[in-house]
């Protein structure tokens, strides 16, 4: 499968991996990698660099939303091979060392076998290499609150309750929010489309994830750029609480 990636602002790509996205951020020769995908997904995401004129080597630093197996696949590649510094907040540090885990059990998933799209989806899942350990051996936490100095400019924003360390970016000057798995136009299993929260069995504490949407809405934007589904256009505070509204 080709990366599938769009331009969507100056100097920003939204890519769509197999059930995943991740986000291009360029600047001259040099690029920020927002999430990463699944282990599977690897020539995807290094075709999609390719695509924009970059390679690994131009990645200055690998920006985790959370440490999920769909969005951590190939973080430890890029460190390993190219010394590519990984990031995440500080609550989510040990998630990605694998410390622990805040993800699915295959009890759960197994138990929501018969929801419609749960069985194709459990079936990429394995096929993309969804269960299996890609710990990041050294990530490091944000080196200080604000925009990280990285192309973009990114602005950690902390959205827990997906997972306790989850973290969006916002570019502010882009008017860009770039929402992981705290805020989602679609997905697989899910039979609504537009701004939602996922599924509540992948909310490691749904009440924080509910909360989190109002820390989402507190920031200005009209372009959201989501984990899953697709680019969504329109003020930031309205998807956020659009999918607050679907929440209960």
């Amino acid at each position: 499968m080709d990366a599938d990636v769009r331009q969507v602002a100056d100097g920003t790509y939204l890519v769509h991996g197999s059930h995943t996205n991740w986000v291009i951020l360029t600047e001259g020769d040099a690029v920020t990698l927002v999430d990463t995908g699944y282990p599977g997904d690897r020539r995807q995401l290094l075709d999609s660099l390719a695509a924009v004129g970059s390679s690994p080597a131009a990645v200055t630093a690998v920006l985790i939303t959370h440490a999920h197996n769909d969005h951590l696949g190939s973080a430890e590649y890029l460190r390993a091979a190219h010394g590519t510094p990984v990031l995440l907040h500080e609550a989510e540090v040990p998630h990605a060392r694998r410390d622990f885990l805040q993800q699915v059990s295959v009890g759960t998933i197994l138990r929501n076998a018969w929801r419609p799209g749960v069985l194709p989806w459990t079936v990429h899942v394995l096929r993309s290499g969804g269960t299996e350990r890609h710990p990041v051996t050294a990530p490091a936490p944000f080196p200080a609150p604000g925009a990280l100095d990285l192309p973009g400019r990114p602005v950690p924003v902390h959205t827990p309750g997906h997972t306790d360390g989850h973290c969006v970016f916002h570019l502010p000057a882009a008017g860009v929010v770039i929402s992981g798995d705290a805020l989602v136009s679609g997905h697989a299993i899910s039979r609504i489309e537009g701004p939602q929260l996922l599924p509540d069995l992948f909310h490691h504490d749904r009440a924080r994830a509910v909360g989190s949407l109002d820390v989402i809405a507190g920031l200005d934007g009209d372009l959201l750029l989501p984990g899953h589904g697709p680019l969504h256009r329109g003020p930031v505070k309205d998807a956020a609480a659009r999918a607050r509204e679907r929440a209960f």
